[in-house]
């Protein structure tokens, strides 16, 4: 695949117009207290499916052939994306199975079968869920779409920062979460079209930094799947395209903790009447934790999901304040 570029983000929006929804810009004078940068929080935890997830499969599937559609599709999962191709898929007529891990949030198991996925169930500790996937699609006549690595999914992911920029204007700094790499690589081709000073971050846990260790290395570094709250990001790798366009296009990589998780989730909750997952608040933690200067800057935070369990939110929220400012790193590209 070649890598996406302007007008393929571009025809990724004129397909998902009126079909995503066009997601609020929410401000708080107590982020920005917070942060000393005038925050700009794009809500995709509202989109549909609950996630930015939704943008990169509906454009995937709508792209295809009518005859690969009918036949249907398949991807391997956590959660959000396996939400998102099942909402997809039913919508637009496509048959769709997602490989999920075995410990995936409940709220999201049955999210995707209630969207009408058939889900297959694997061990993330010891199976290989991309073997899977490419061992379905060929037993079946599927079409494989990954999570992240693929020039339909970077493009529609990358309308969620194209919105941002469309609504707020310019501005200096863009943190974005990242897993495998799609929203953050979609959301620098946004920013070289709309806000081309605009610099664009990446944000990991701590506990999972392949992106930062792979920009260091300069090339594509995978790890054990690592131990955090941000099921999203649990990755082990970022996708080839992915890693192409943020080496070339993005500020660089910053980590977070579990424990600033936790305190921006909090916030949302408290502050801005919000329920986001653990990856869905990497982002503003970097911004709460000063993991990127930001200091009278005008900042663009996506919060990329809100899928979660509310029995596991609640008890994430009710724990004791911890300290946000260990842990935390950064590499530039």
């Amino acid at each position: 695949m070649q890598l996406p570029d302007s007008k393929d983000l571009q025809a990724a929006a004129q397909r998902l117009a009126g079909v995503a929804h066009r997601t609020p810009v929410l401000r708080s004078r107590m982020a920005d207290a917070a942060s000393g940068a005038q925050l700009f929080f794009k809500c995709e935890n509202l989109q549909r499916g609950g996630a930015f997830k939704f943008r990169g499969a509906y454009n995937a599937i709508a792209a295809l052939p009518a005859a690969s559609r009918a036949a249907g599709v398949v991807t391997y999962s956590s959660g959000n994306h396996a939400q998102a191709i099942a909402l997809s898929a039913s919508l637009l007529g496509a048959p769709a199975c997602i490989v999920m891990p075995s410990d995936a949030p409940a709220a999201k198991l049955a999210a995707t079968r209630g969207y009408g996925g058939e889900v297959v169930l694997y061990d993330r500790f010891r199976d290989d869920r991309e073997a899977i996937g490419r061992q379905l699609a060929r037993d079946r006549g599927l079409t494989l779409i990954p999570p992240y690595d693929h020039a339909d999914v970077i493009a529609g992911a990358g309308t969620a920062a194209l919105e941002l920029f469309e609504e707020v204007g310019q501005l200096d700094v863009l943190l974005v979460c990242l897993g495998g790499g799609g929203l953050t690589a979609g959301s620098t081709l946004a920013a070289a079209a709309m806000s081309p000073r605009c610099a664009v971050w990446g944000v990991e846990p701590a506990a999972g930094n392949d992106g930062q260790q792979s920009l260091a290395a300069g090339r594509v570094i995978k790890i054990d799947v690592p131990q955090t709250l941000a099921d999203g990001a649990q990755t082990q790798r970022l996708g080839d395209l992915n890693f192409a366009i943020i080496r070339q296009r993005a500020a660089g990589i910053v980590t977070v903790s579990d424990a600033a998780l936790i305190s921006a989730m909090r916030f949302f909750a408290e502050r801005m009447k919000m329920v986001v997952e653990p990856t869905g608040a990497l982002a503003a933690a970097a911004a709460f934790t000063g993991a990127v200067p930001l200091a009278g800057r005008r900042v663009g935070v996506i919060v990329s999901g809100g899928n979660v369990d509310l029995t596991r939110f609640a008890g994430l929220i009710a724990q004791p304040a911890p300290d946000a400012s260990d842990s935390r790193s950064a590499v530039r590209a």
